[in-house]
């Protein structure tokens, strides 16, 4: 995954936990604004989501976080 998408994740994830809390879920689509203006960067995304980590639709933001932390 590109690294600046890495990093937004990270960013999403903590600011997510800041505002609604540790519990949080979030979806990929989380990570990317309403208009699809960057297709394959989120198809990039979701076969990571779905296909290389086995994710549900909702995961919690730690966990997230800590998966792509891990990447680095």
């Amino acid at each position: 995954m590109r690294v600046g998408m890495k990093e937004k994740i990270i960013r999403t994830c903590e600011a997510k936990i800041v505002t609604k809390g540790s519990n949080v879920g979030l979806s990929f689509y989380a990570f990317f604004a309403n208009k699809n203006d960057d297709p394959e960067l989120l198809m990039e995304v979701a076969h990571w989501w779905i296909m290389e980590m086995k994710l549900d639709h909702f995961e919690k933001a730690e966990k997230i976080k800590s998966l792509v932390l891990a990447m680095k």
